[in-house]
């Protein structure tokens, strides 16, 4: 089984595979992956978005030769950032999303 994780984006469905592939081929891919979604409205939350990010800009800024040589950079990024444990510091404080996101609170009447 291979996770997919991604936006909600309208044509990010099984059913795109459909247009890229013969109909046979496109449910045996299906078949083999399963879906997560980032929750609406809530890209800025996304921290893989952050992290693949980071890897983009430390070592995927270069050329690499080959995907042994991919690897390798890929892992010894991950190590380095799992070893350093850097916690995600959040740039939107409450009162920000409350006030940017305010239209998406539930009104209550008294």
């Amino acid at each position: 089984m291979i996770r997919v994780v991604l936006d909600n984006l309208n044509t990010h469905k099984a059913a795109s595979l459909c247009e890229a592939f013969p109909p046979e081929q496109a449910r045996a891919i299906a078949k083999k992956l399963e879906f997560h979604y980032t929750p609406k409205h809530g890209s800025w939350l996304n921290i893989a978005e952050i992290e693949l990010a980071v890897l983009s800009n430390m070592c995927l800024s270069q050329r690499i030769a080959d995907e042994d040589s991919l690897r390798r950079e890929v892992d010894a990024n991950v190590r380095e950032r799992n070893a350093k444990a850097v916690p995600v510091k959040w740039k939107f404080s409450t009162q920000d999303a409350r006030r940017k996101l305010a239209r998406m609170y539930p009104c209550v009447s008294t």
